[in-house]
């Protein structure tokens, strides 16, 4: 069974449209189950009801013309209940529904899946027999397997508006990823194809079909000189039998086998690349079904050669095109901060990634440029997206593809408040954080690049409480030397000098490895990143140290930050390695002096041992991302559990507020500096727990000014007693809201549903 399944997934996932897979799929499952009936039903959120979309066994002109609302017959009973129904005698069960039109009352035997994509229910996948059968287990597991097969086909579908059926909406599809950059926006897809990958090649039209072949032709003939040379230098060290292979790719890139077929794409309207690609995955998808083992090794070899044509051709086409729509929405599977570059700055409105995370380098560039950015969104179908219109919503997560009228008028009036509240705010930008009571709460910035432009807020915030290092390290091409980091570091603590600087040092491993230097893990986050990593390459951190020292000669701004501490020893480890760089730097003649240092909570672990951590470091800092990530063991970049990772977890919370009274108590400074701070809800709960400052992305800071400006300290510590007296994050965001309402203070949150 676990074979027919695969291949079954090759057919639906080689289809070329939403009906082609429907009918391979329906014709496939009933032939596997040896049953009568397999029949797809899709649910049609504007009619609220289930439609049979395509059938083998029941009447073929039910199709499109039968339909039952949630919870009607034993269909709308399997979406209601969104799990599977296995029934025996299926018309003596009180759910039983008569359609005429379908002839289903032939039939005794029934089982039904739910069709589910990222929660939502999307349709409704059944089997039925005439005689009475209770399908087995192996049967319900192997249609839940197709129905969740199924999901993302749908998914697909819906994005590239192949759901042309009269009765479904327009095509509009809802995508999630992980939020990784706040803000709204509307445009237009463009599609980034990375390099020689046969799946991510989008679709388009050809200008110049003679040109598209031609450069095919090239492409072709470059692959067979490189295959035949790599065949000639090993032709010594390898069998006849291996050598052998080497013809085989030779005959397969002759003109009657894929440039031909390839060539016949391109005249019938598909440019070079996506022809290629279309032809070699059917050629693969057609090895990989047949039962001979030799044909079955050889769709490795075809799509090896694909790959091989593709970056060839991908030389002469620019990933980054000439002209950008006003309002770009950047797509791609992976998209560089290089890539980022490329694009005018006044016409990029959006970045979306299939891969990345929100502290990816990416992320953190999108965030000091204030656009909106949403990463990991895994179930993105790239191929057919350009020219795409979207909405996207980077508070939430989410990229709406072909949005409706309705959607699409509701967000540009979110958009327009938002810019409305932006131009408020400013104007008190340059006033004090300080509460209606007096008290005054620091508010700091994160950097990371020159490109924030934290400079020109030198005179509204009390200093930098994060400068990421890592960023400078990750758009190079080798670890900066010890000179051309001093240089890095100078600018930053003189452009902010006498403010201070609170530069962390380099946090690589999780989801931020450098180009030159992967750090390859099946856990990374759990595994060899932060100090962990620099304390076994003391090489690098010296080398960091010495230039932190070098730079703050003179201005004495400069304060340094341990990341990813577990143990009292790496911070031990850590200050044996700077009062060494001191001496160094003295004995060559720099005198420097010893600058604060703190210690990132951010490890569970170190709530038990702020005493033993105190008695070393000058000030702590929260790193509330990880701590929240780790309390609850979460990967805050995997879409899949992204609504699991939430900072206002009433277990995150609480050890918020425990190590803001044990700072106070140990008479530790402590600050945070993760995307809680950011957010104004959250800024007031940090103010009342007792924080001494908060650390955040330069857009968030002119709404956490505003919320502090106008909530008293003794109403914030207020806030704080009555939201850790909650069970759940959901009561929690409530209650917050309410408050903030109550202080009509609503406006400064991310819009709601």
């Amino acid at each position: 069974m676990l074979e027919v399944l695969r291949r079954v997934i090759q057919e639906v996932n080689g289809a070329r449209n939403l009906d082609a897979a429907l009918a391979t799929m329906v014709r496939r499952i009933r032939k596997a189950m040896h049953t009568d009936v397999c029949s797809f039903y899709l649910y049609d959120p504007d009619i609220e009801e289930l439609v049979l979309m395509e059938t083998i066994g029941l009447h073929s002109r039910a199709v499109g013309r039968v339909s039952l609302r949630v919870g009607e017959g034993l269909v709308g009973l399997v979406a209601e209940r969104e799990e599977p129904l296995n029934l025996e005698d299926a018309p003596a069960h009180p759910r039983f529904r008569y359609f005429e039109a379908t002839g289903e009352e032939r039939y005794s035997s029934f089982l039904g899946v739910p069709i589910i994509h990222q929660r939502r229910m999307l349709g409704v996948l059944v089997v039925q027999q005439s005689e009475k059968r209770r399908y087995d287990e192996e049967d319900e597991a192997f249609l839940i397997t197709m129905g969740a097969q199924l999901a993302g086909v749908l998914a697909h579908a819906l994005a590239t508006g192949s759901l042309t059926r009269p009765s479904l909406p327009g095509g509009q599809a809802l995508f999630t990823g992980v939020a990784a950059s706040p803000g709204m926006a509307i445009g237009e897809v463009v599609v980034i194809a990375p390099p020689a990958d046969l799946n991510s090649v989008p679709d388009l039209v050809p200008t110049d079909v003679e040109h598209e072949i031609s450069r095919l032709r090239v492409a072709i003939g470059r692959v067979r000189e490189e295959i035949k040379a790599a065949g000639e230098r090993l032709a010594n060290r390898i069998s006849a039998q291996e050598l052998a292979l080497f013809e085989v790719y030779q005959q397969m890139l002759s003109e009657a086998a894929l440039s031909q077929e390839v060539e016949k794409r391109i005249r019938e309207g598909q440019w070079a690349p996506g022809a290629l690609a279309d032809v070699v995955r059917r050629h693969v998808q057609y090895l990989e079904r047949v039962d001979d083992d030799y044909l079955r090794e050889r769709a490795a070899d075809v799509r090896d050669l694909g790959r091989r044509v593709l970056a060839h051709l991908q030389e002469e086409t620019p990933q980054i095109p000439d002209t950008f729509p006003e309002s770009t929405i950047l797509v791609g599977d992976e998209i560089s901060v290089a890539t980022l570059g490329e694009v005018p700055r006044e016409r990029l409105t959006g970045l979306v990634s299939v891969r990345g995370s929100s502290t990816s380098h990416v992320a953190i560039i999108a965030r000091a440029m204030g656009i909106p950015t949403v990463l990991g969104m895994v179930d993105l179908p790239l191929p057919r997206l350009s020219g795409a219109r979207v909405v996207l919503d980077g508070h939430r997560g989410r990229l709406f593809v072909r949005p409706s009228e309705e959607l699409e008028s509701r967000y540009r009036s979110l958009i327009a408040e938002e810019e409305a509240l932006t131009e408020v705010l400013e104007h008190e930008q340059d006033l004090p954080s300080e509460t209606p009571d007096g008290h005054l709460m620091p508010l700091m910035v994160n950097t990371g690049l020159a490109i924030d432009m934290a400079v020109s807020l030198k005179k509204r915030i009390s200093g930098v409480g994060l400068y990421r290092t890592e960023v400078p390290f990750m758009i190079a091409e080798r670890f900066p030397g010890e000179q051309e980091q001093a240089r890095l570091y100078r600018d930053q603590l003189e452009s902010f000098s006498p403010l201070p600087v609170v530069m962390r040092t380099l946090d690589i491993g999780g989801d931020k490895d450098l180009p030159y230097f992967p750090i390859e893990e099946a856990n990374p986050f759990l595994g060899w990143r932060g100090i962990r990593v620099t304390l076994d390459h003391p090489e690098v951190l010296m080398v960091q140290l010495r230039a932190m020292l070098r730079a703050s000669c003179g201005l004495d701004n400069l304060q340094v930050l341990l990341p990813m501490v577990t143990n009292v020893v790496e911070v031990d480890d850590a200050l044996k390695l700077l009062d060494r760089a001191i001496r160094e730097l003295g004995e060559e003649g720099v005198s420097a002096k010893r600058p604060l240092v703190g210690v990132m909570l951010e490890v569970p672990a170190t709530l038990y041992q702020l005493d033993a951590l105190a008695e070393r470091a000058d000030f702590f800092s929260v790193g509330s991302n990880d701590l929240t990530q780790y309390l609850l063991a979460v990967d805050r970049n995997n879409p899949r559990v992204a609504d699991l990772y939430d900072a206002c977890h009433p277990a995150v919370l609480s050890a918020m507020s425990r190590l803001a009274e044990e700072s106070g108590r140990l008479r530790k400074p402590i600050s945070v500096c993760g995307e809680l701070a950011g957010d104004p809800a959250g800024a007031l709960l940090l103010m009342g727990m007792g924080f001494d400052a908060l650390s955040m992305n330069a857009p968030s800071l002119p709404r956490v000014r505003a919320a502090i400006r106008r909530v008293s300290l003794k109403a914030a510590q207020d806030l704080v007693q009555e939201t850790l007296a909650l069970n759940t994050p959901g009561a929690v965001r409530s209650h917050l809201f309410a408050r903030l309402n109550e202080w009509q203070l609503a406006h400064l949150l991310p819009p709601r549903d």
